[in-house]
């Protein structure tokens, strides 16, 4: 192999984001008794003595994650929160404790970061947590926030991504592919205003899709749902990168395969209108999007008529003794491999 293409295997670009925390974490083992989950869940499990610990971090980097042209610090400081919350949420505990770390460069004045910090402070009272500590240092390039958050559960079951079963069912919430529209409709007002500053857009009939990107909501009332009506997911995921790729997150985690029916995919009808104002097909939208954080999970069949049954979850599909063999059967009937088409951190098509 020459120098060129041992180049370009080496460039990030070239490497998916699972694939490279695999590859630089592989040398890594264990040493202590109270690590029960590592690397390649939403989040890590510790225990002790008979109390579960769950932990998560997430970093959103100023120009890859968020754009302050269109994102309010108050906003933006709340979605930090959320989207760390939602994976301790998604292995079915409730979080606790939070420590929020940011760098800063000097263009931000002291309001700002006060801003930033009053939509932390609204989503630790919204979800009942408590900000326990962090760090804060220069940047030379924009705004980066780290947010490390901590849930503990002693009699409620964590849920894992590997339990699915033959047979389960696949099952999700809410509804999907809002907040990649809303995306679309704040780069575009982003390119108009960029061309004429002067322009005065009125976004009232995109009110949904952009409060779904701008302020998500984690689904702590979705595992709450699930307790009432006795319901234990076998396998859970937050869709935070599209559906795409949480399905085949969950594949890959239990060796098995989902078969999905589009026309079951749940989608808004303020969604719908943008796809089309947009001309971007509905279901590319659901899939590819991503920054739902809505619930993925799997369950038995058992649970069928209760799900039925409810407003909040939607079936789209169940999980198959097959391997490598995730798919999507159309309104046609045409079967469609689903790729993890979704957000990808390094992919140079992300």
């Amino acid at each position: 192999m020459n120098d060129t293409n041992n180049q370009q295997e080496n460039e990030l670009s070239n490497i998916s984001e699972v694939e490279l925390i695999k590859r630089i974490t592989k040398s890594f083992k264990n040493s202590n008794k109270s690590t029960i989950i590592d690397i390649g869940d939403d989040a890590a499990l510790l225990r002790f003595d008979k109390t579960n610990v769950t932990i998560s971090q997430d970093i959103l980097v100023e120009g890859v994650h968020f754009d302050l042209s269109y994102v309010p610090l108050k906003h933006l400081g709340y979605k930090s929160v959320v989207v760390n919350i939602s994976d301790i949420i998604s292995m079915n505990v409730k979080p606790s404790h939070i420590l929020v770390s940011i760098a800063v460069s000097n263009r931000f004045k002291i309001n700002a970061l006060e801003e930033l910090y009053e939509g932390i402070k609204l989503a630790c009272s919204n979800y009942n947590i408590d900000l326990i500590g962090g760090d804060t240092t220069s940047s030379n390039k924009g705004l980066m926030i780290s947010v490390t958050c901590i849930g503990n559960t002693k009699s409620r079951k964590v849920i894992e991504r590997n339990g699915a079963r033959v047979d389960d069912l696949l099952v999700v919430s809410g509804d999907l592919g809002a907040a990649y529209m809303g995306l679309q409709v704040l780069e575009r007002e982003k390119n108009v205003f960029e061309v004429n500053p002067s322009s005065q857009p009125d976004l009232s009939q995109y009110t949904y899709c952009i409060q779904r990107q701008l302020k998500p909501e984690a689904r702590i009332d979705v595992i709450n749902y699930l307790d009432e009506l006795k319901i234990i997911p076998s396998s859970m995921i937050d869709i935070s990168d599209g559906l795409s790729t949480e399905i085949n997150h969950l594949s890959r985690s239990s060796g098995l395969s989902f078969h999905i029916n589009e026309s079951q995919i749940p989608i808004s009808d303020d969604t719908k209108t943008i796809c089309d104002e947009f001309k971007i097909d509905h279901s590319i939208a659901s899939l590819n999007g991503g920054e739902d954080y809505e619930l993925l999970f799997t369950t038995s069949k058992r649970n069928l008529k209760k799900i039925e049954q409810s407003q909040h979850l939607s079936i789209i599909g169940s999980c198959i003794d097959k391997k490598n063999d995730n798919c999507m059967i159309t309104s046609l009937g045409q079967k469609i491999n689903i790729n993890s088409s979704g957000w990808d951190s390094f992919s140079s098509s992300a």
